[in-house]
């Protein structure tokens, strides 16, 4: 069965709203005769004009919107011209654009600091997804944000706020690719316990998880090794967590060795899984690129397939037998060698994160060694292993926050920047509003270089 068209009519007879929180917002004065609509109009636009281009208005501004609002007046009444007059700001270059302008008599190549108003946006942007309110606006006007110890209360009352979700979530979206989890499909005659519900839960415990590890402020290895999370009943029954009942999420205290920490959240183990598979390929890259930060090497080109489970033998092969065997060329050993044995530390866990202790008729063997020679087994000696090398995780989640800050990757010329992040984070133990004030007071994010700035960076919804 499948829906071919959906054709959607109406409202008919539809009365415009007398009343309603966005008018109150857009409407801040109401003109009391046809002398002062003008007037009114001006406050009405001033206003928006303020939030809209994050920063103070100028008749510059203003005049195109009037004009715009002429033109609706003369079609209608005052509330069609304030229609027509939002209709121009809404496709304003200077609404849809944040444009950091060079300074005039500035030589090619020097750098420089951003205006207040400038960083006003850039924090904005970074934490909250969003336009800067009036408390930031009048401390960036003020020319407050020079003061370190004024813009470091600006990001914790940030923090703070509720808007902050918006930093975690689009954060977690471009850093573990949780965005992608909503086009996987795993296969369902492999993975029958997969389905619509489970995706969901495995969205929000992400989400819920890191929201509360930056609520808390919580240090930044908490993230490997906390031993709890948030689950609804199906996604407790998918795990084995008892008494859990209802469709709402709630914490959780985990005393399953097994089950602690980001990495072993269903959101990650199906991302970095294939349809009918798990990878570990596709975990071990993920785990190098995001978790340790030492990014693999494009592959080769005409790379070998890998056999297929059983080919040329009369029981089904193992995964680590088939990846022994692919590694046997050549050409593929150079990168695998580095990639599979952190995947597979997870092996345990199949395509969709559910535990597991065979495959194939055969006991998972889920132990390997890290680039640097120590070894593991399993997916908790592999996360000891990482908290005893703390600081090249935290240096790559500064790496990710930066990069997600910037709106650009981080360059070989940020890196001192980041280290500095990460020295400076240290005897806090790495906590979340270390590492962001870190990044806000960093050179990268306060300073720009004349003459080589990137294209106007569009505003994030």
């Amino acid at each position: 069965m499948a829906t071919d068209t959906i054709t959607i009519e109406g409202p008919f007879n539809a009365v415009r709203p007398k009343d309603s929180p966005s008018r109150r917002q857009i409407f801040v004065c109401r003109p009391t005769g046809a002398q002062d609509e003008e007037i009114c109009a001006k406050k009405i636009l001033g206003t928006l004009v303020r939030r809209a281009y994050r920063r103070p208005v100028t008749d510059r501004d203003i005049d195109p919107l009037l004009g715009l609002y002429r033109n609706g007046r003369r079609e209608g009444d005052f509330e069609t011209g304030i229609q027509l007059a939002l209709e121009g700001l809404l496709v304003s270059p200077h609404f849809l654009l944040r444009v950091e302008r060079d300074p005039a008599n500035v030589p090619a190549g020097t750098p420089y600091r951003l205006s207040d108003l400038e960083l006003a946006s850039r924090l904005s942007f970074f934490l909250w997804s969003s336009l800067p309110d009036e408390k930031l606006l009048d401390a960036a006007a003020r020319g407050e944000l020079k003061d370190p110890k004024l813009l470091e209360a600006q990001v914790r009352r940030m923090l703070a706020d509720s808007r902050a979700t918006a930093l975690v979530r689009n954060f977690t979206g471009q850093w573990l690719q949780l965005r992608n989890m909503r086009v996987m499909e795993p296969d369902p005659r492999v993975f029958p316990d997969f389905d619509e519900s489970l995706r969901e839960a495995f969205i929000a415990e992400t989400e819920m998880f890191l929201e509360s590890q930056m609520r808390e402020d919580r240090p930044l290895l908490e993230l490997l090794t906390a031993k709890y999370t948030f689950v609804n009943e199906r996604l407790a029954k998918f795990y084995g967590f008892p008494n859990v009942y209802g469709s709402h999420f709630r914490r959780v205290t985990s005393s399953d060795p097994h089950r602690q920490g980001l990495l072993s959240q269903g959101s990650i183990l199906t991302l970095t899984s294939y349809s009918t598979r798990t990878s570990p390929v596709v975990r071990g890259k993920f785990l190098l690129d995001n978790i340790v930060g030492a990014p693999p090497p494009p592959p080769p080109p005409n790379v070998p397939p890998l056999p297929d489970a059983g080919k040329g033998a009369q029981v089904a092969a193992s995964m680590r037998d088939r990846m022994e065997a692919h590694r046997k060329n050549p050409v593929c050993a150079g990168c695998h060698a580095r990639m599979d044995p952190l995947g597979f530390a997870f092996e345990n866990f199949d395509g969709i994160g559910k535990w597991r202790t065979r495959e194939a008729n055969t006991p998972i063997n889920a132990s390997g060694t890290f680039p640097n020679g120590a070894k593991f087994d399993g997916p908790a000696e592999f996360v000891n292993v990482l908290v005893s090398q703390r600081e090249e995780f935290v240096r790559t989640f500064a790496d990710k926050l930066l990069t997600y800050a910037l709106g650009r990757g981080a360059a070989y010329y940020d890196q001192p920047a980041i280290r500095k992040i990460v020295r400076e984070a240290a005897p806090s133990e790495y906590r979340w509003s270390a590492v962001i004030l870190g990044i806000v007071k960093s050179a990268p994010f306060q300073m720009r270089m004349m003459g080589t700035a990137p294209a106007p960076v569009a505003a994030r919804p």
